[in-house]
């Protein structure tokens, strides 16, 4: 199979480069950080005008209908300029969730805004003790007077806080933890019923808990038909997975380049550290990591693009899986190599680490993975 970038790939890649490197540096990105919003409108607007935030749209709702592998090359790039900007939220995760489970009406009022960047989307789905599990949802919807109602609680919803609106998964039936009885519904920022508490992630990306008391809920598409909004709820933890672990991939690459940078550059005792030899081995396997994690998140986007395939969820768990164990390798030896400056908030290689860990968390860290294929097995 030939997994080389075609000409229009290397382009998109290299115009989200362009763009970053001119509105997404690190010292821009910190500053993004401390405001209010916790990201940057102006760069958000520039990945809307690139079209970026279309990418998992359907061309008849604004959007361009591109491939998996188009979004790995997007979400790449973005992860090595550890983007704060809510691209995963709403533009996969949002975008993908309403996609699958809304109906005509639905996609047609939300999706055009969604691709243009001008309404945001977040996917509240995990819940506490859930530990990974993808269907332990203790939310509950129900039907009153006609329109439905939801009460219970979802943490870490990334820019949940800022969102126009909230996907939000509940149990209309069974028990937590059942295969059915799930529903997807989509919330406005100010229903009633509803508060958020924004807080950040150890990444500083933007996150909020969700509290819903009787909140007024719209269910996408027909909330009793399971098959559909089951359905929907793979497709989107699926999409999260693949642009996870690009998003990796990413941050891996920073965290090399900073590391090799430094160990060419850092002098002691009169010669460049980068002579030592352990740490030139250090640096070895900080490349075959690297290598290897490139090779997992293609093989990702690839079996997103293909999701009927048999092998398809088992190799998205696979591609989490070794992902997610070389991005925390690769990025500890690259603050090891720093030494202290390698801890301080002043440094990237430091944030490269963290970033690592919070998407090494999302839709199933490395234990959780293993769990699942060997439940596959």
């Amino acid at each position: 199979m030939n997994f080389e970038l075609d000409d229009d790939q290397i382009q998109l890649h290299d115009s989200v480069r362009r763009l970053l490197a001119d509105r997404g540096r690190f010292e821009q990105r910190r500053t993004a950080a401390a405001s209010d919003a916790g990201f940057s409108s102006e760069l958000w607007s520039g990945l809307a005008e690139l079209g970026v935030t279309g990418l998992a749209v359907d061309e008849a709702y604004g959007g361009f209908a591109r491939s998996a592998v188009d979004r790995m090359v997007v979400m790449q790039a973005c992860g090595r300029a550890l983007l704060l900007e809510p691209l995963l939220a709403s533009a996969v995760l949002g975008a993908t969730a309403l996609q699958h489970a809304g109906d005509e009406a639905q996609r047609r009022t939300l999706l055009p805004g969604v691709a243009a960047g001008t309404r945001l989307l977040a996917w509240a789905h995990d819940e506490a003790g859930a530990h990974h599990a993808e269907r332990r949802i203790a939310t509950r919807a129900r039907a009153e007077g006609g329109a439905w109602r939801l009460d219970g609680r979802k943490i870490n919803v990334l820019h949940g806080a800022a969102a126009s609106s909230l996907v939000v998964s509940a149990r209309i039936d069974g028990a937590p933890g059942d295969t059915g009885g799930i529903a997807l519904f989509i919330v406005d920022a100010d229903a009633a019923g509803m508060q958020r508490r924004a807080h950040r992630l150890v990444d500083d990306t933007p996150a909020a808990e969700i509290a819903f008391d009787g909140a007024a809920a719209e269910p996408l598409g027909d909330p009793r038909d399971a098959g559909a909004a089951d359905a929907a709820l793979r497709a989107t933890l699926a999409a999260g997975i693949g642009a996870a672990c690009a998003d990796m991939v990413g941050a891996m690459e920073l965290a090399y380049e900073l590391a090799v940078d430094y160990l060419n550059t850092r002098r002691q005792f009169g010669r460049p550290i980068g002579e030592n030899q352990a740490l030139r081995h250090k640096a070895a396997e900080m490349l075959v990591g690297l290598e290897m994690a490139r090779s997992m998140a293609i093989a990702a986007a690839v079996a997103l693009d293909d999701p009927a395939g048999d092998e398809s969820a088992r190799d998205l768990s696979r591609a989490k899986l070794v992902v997610g164990r070389h991005a925390r390798l690769v990025c500890q030896h690259a603050v090891q190599i720093h030494g202290g400056i390698g801890m301080t908030e002043e440094y990237a290689v430091g944030h490269a680490l963290r970033r690592v860990h919070v998407l090494d968390q999302l839709f199933g860290d490395v234990a959780a993975q293993a769990r699942r294929l060997a439940a596959a097995a």
